[in-house]
């Protein structure tokens, strides 16, 4: 078990979580103490010197900002932007001073209406759950933390997400998130895939898919209210 539980640890940030009695806490990587080691393993390197990213306290804010009895549409990432200032906890958000990320700006794309910044918060506030597959980066280090434990946790709450009897929309971009399709049940969910949005994506199988017109047809053929993807 991690043992500085500081405000800026992620322990500190894991004993935060916990004490807000988030319903992702129901979940094992919460209750057989794989959270607990993960964040021993990102405290470690804290320690050591090295630059974490996001900021602790925004470490869970993707469960925190979309509870597991509110999600509507999951959106899956790999892992935080790895320059300082620019994630905050959130897939593919950008809070950053400079221009967004390419992969955000081949993703906003796809609504069809004016680029006005790269904060998706609007987004995980109605529902929408912005999970990467590693809640931790290093800067500089672009999937520095990909094999610490974090994937648990994605893949348990693409399950839990998949088992409740509220249908929801999955957003599968990319191999790494595809190929968590297996863990959903595709009769009662719907499963939208297509290639990565990154530029460097040879096939350029994203642009085009209209994702979240797809994602609000079908939430409006079940009498859902849609999402509304605009940003202030």
């Amino acid at each position: 078990m991690a043992q500085d539980n500081g405000p800026d640890t992620a322990a500190g940030a894991l004993a935060a979580f916990r004490a807000s009695r988030s319903p992702w806490l129901a979940l094992p990587f919460f209750e057989t103490g794989a959270a607990d080691a993960v964040a021993a393993r990102v405290d470690a390197r804290l320690a050591s010197g090295a630059t974490v990213l996001p900021a602790p306290r925004d470490i869970f804010n993707a469960l925190t900002l979309t509870p597991l009895t509110q999600v509507k549409v999951v959106i899956l990432g790999q892992d935080p932007y790895p320059t300082p200032g620019d994630a905050h906890g959130l897939a593919f958000s950008y809070v950053g001073p400079r221009r967004l990320p390419a992969s955000l700006k081949v993703i906003l794309a796809e609504l069809d209406a004016p680029i006005r910044g790269g904060d998706l918060t609007p987004w995980a506030r109605q529902g929408v759950l912005l999970l990467n597959s590693a809640l931790t980066v290093e800067a500089g280090k672009a999937g520095a933390h990909l094999r610490y434990g974090w994937s648990a946790l994605t893949d348990e709450a693409v399950a839990a997400i998949s088992a409740r009897p509220e249908p929801a929309v999955f957003l599968l971009w990319g191999a790494q998130a595809r190929a968590r399709a297996a863990l959903i049940d595709a009769g009662r969910h719907a499963v939208i895939e297509a290639g990565h949005p990154s530029p460097l994506n040879r096939l350029r199988d994203f642009p085009g898919t209209k994702p979240f017109a797809r994602a609000n047809a079908w939430l409006a053929d079940r009498g859902l209210a849609p999402i509304d993807w605009r940003l202030p």
